[in-house]
């Protein structure tokens, strides 16, 4: 049996990623979604938020199911029996990263293959911080997320703003003028 990991931030789960979810399990026997839980960059939804986004977006893949991990992805694809790592590339920099980590990830772990999917050209410009940006400003995201995404997206967005209101009316503020720029103290 083939056992595939495709791993990932996925704040939020896009219709890009749910592409090569749905062509990777259509290629391996098993297929495990690996949501990274501590990448070095803001997140947007928690660990246990963003596995169960991910489940909600790829229920309909029987042959599918998603972990969370940390650590090297090698050493996550060795703690499931994967043999094979997916990974979906958009464009020339998607192309050179990925080189340089499946030839690190080659020297740590010989065993385990790369696999990159070209993304379809549907969602070849699509990335999750877009899909954050768009719905920050209040756009239109559903030809990029499913329903549930969009929905979990609008409510964090909502409660984020609520939260910001809340602290700059809760908190004393000083405004200075420096250097031609207004700078805010609390």
């Amino acid at each position: 049996m083939m056992r595939a990991l495709y791993p990932g931030t996925f704040d939020p789960t896009h219709n890009g990623h749910i592409d090569i979810a749905q062509r990777a399990a259509a290629i391996f026997d098993e297929l495990v979604i690996g949501v990274y839980d501590a990448p070095p960059k803001k997140l947007l939804f928690n660990t246990e938020e963003r596995v169960a986004l991910v489940r909600k977006a790829l229920a309909h893949l029987q042959n599918c199911s998603v972990v969370s991990f940390q650590g090297l992805t090698v050493e996550c694809a060795r703690r499931i029996h994967a043999q094979i790592v997916v990974r979906g590339l958009r464009n020339v920099a998607d192309f050179e990263f990925e080189y340089q980590i499946g030839l690190a990830n080659r020297q740590m772990a010989p065993d385990i293959e790369l696999c990159c999917l070209i993304s379809s050209t549907d969602y070849i410009y699509l990335s999750s911080t877009i899909v954050k940006e768009v719905a920050g400003l209040d756009g239109d995201i559903s030809a990029w997320v499913q329903p549930a995404i969009a929905e979990a997206l609008r409510a964090r967005m909502a409660q984020d703003r609520a939260n910001k209101v809340d602290g700059l009316l809760s908190a004393p503020k000083t405004v200075s003028k420096t250097r031609g720029k207004l700078t805010h103290h609390g």
